[in-house]
């Protein structure tokens, strides 16, 4: 791949969303930075099937500043440049949302702690690099932060904050550089392989009859990515299910 290729940066990108993300962008002749907190072998794995011309795995949480001010740098020395983020990488706990004792103070700054600061903080470090390349962010969100559901109220609120945000940031950083949002409903990843109630209930409502799977969602990312004309958008990928 030439030295030039533009580069982007996919936090939380070994599995599902993430790495289906990747496949995408090194497809569409992307450069990229495979990122996750814990699953070294995962990305160094992901990285030597794609080519290390074409990928490089960085470890790093980015609820730490330090590790995103690595993240940020470590792309750039490696790469020479960065063009597109994509802030895949998020946390959450399964909590019945009439539970309200269950949502503490702690889930909730833990949750926006990676989901909402660790997605800015990562934003506003990268973005003198996205402006020299007038690149586009694409947040991973969720159908939780628009409508009442998802896997607890913590999750939920901290989604709707990112959507607020995309929106935010779209408003202030054009025409250099475009702010988008996925807002997926249920995708079949590792994450939720246990959730088979949830699974049958999607499957039973959605006019498309069927869950989301990774690559669905990675296919709206690479959209918003190529789409120079769109900003501070949130595209719900639910198979339909917010019309039942």
């Amino acid at each position: 791949m030439p030295n030039d290729a533009p580069v982007a940066l996919v936090t939380g990108s070994t599995s599902g969303i993430g790495e289906a993300v990747v496949r995408r962008l090194v497809g569409d002749g992307y450069r990229v930075v495979v990122n996750s907190v814990r699953s070294v072998d995962a990305g160094a794995k992901l990285v030597a099937e794609l080519g290390d011309d074409v990928a490089h795995y960085v470890q790093g949480d980015i609820a730490l500043e330090d590790d995103v001010r690595r993240l940020v740098t470590e792309t750039v020395d490696h790469f020479g440049r960065l063009d597109v983020l994509v802030n895949n990488a998020g946390t959450t706990q399964v909590i019945p949302h009439s539970d309200l004792e269950a949502a503490t103070p702690e889930v909730f700054r833990r949750l926006y702690d990676v989901n909402v600061v660790g997605t800015w903080q990562l934003t506003v470090t990268a973005m003198p690099h996205l402006r020299e390349a007038s690149g586009c962010v694409v947040n991973v969100s969720s159908l939780a932060g628009v409508r009442p559901t998802g896997s607890s109220i913590p999750y939920a609120v901290s989604k709707a904050a990112l959507n607020h945000m995309t929106q935010l940031l779209a408003n202030v950083v054009g025409p250099q550089v475009r702010v988008n949002a996925v807002a997926p409903g249920l995708v079949d990843t590792p994450w939720t392989a246990d959730w088979t109630d949830l699974r049958a209930a999607v499957h039973a409502m959605a006019p498309l009859q069927r869950s989301a799977q990774p690559d669905d969602v990675a296919e709206v990312v690479l959209s918003l990515v190529r789409s120079r004309y769109v900003t501070g958008e949130v595209w719900v990928i639910d198979g339909g299910l917010q019309l039942r």
